[in-house]
């Protein structure tokens, strides 16, 4: 399943690709250049503003989102 109603935009970031997020239901959804997705749950809106603005995206998204969140796996269709 791909959250295709979370529009991605791309980042600039040598680990991530895309990254989308819905503030009503919480959903971060982030792309890597690996070509994995995932759907993180229960995001604060805070978390997306901080990634979005900070200067190493992966660098936030390893030390403030990963292994902290509930993360699944989306399957590309």
């Amino acid at each position: 399943m791909i959250p295709s109603r979370i529009p991605r935009r791309p980042v600039k970031s040598s680990n991530l690709k895309q990254v989308g997020y819905d503030p009503l239901t919480q959903d971060l959804v982030i792309e890597f250049h690996s070509g994995t997705m995932y759907l993180y749950k229960a995001i604060p809106t805070v978390v997306h503003t901080d990634l979005m603005a900070a200067k190493s995206k992966g660098k936030f998204f390893n030390e403030v989102i990963r292994n902290r969140f509930l993360a699944l796996p989306v399957s590309k269709v």
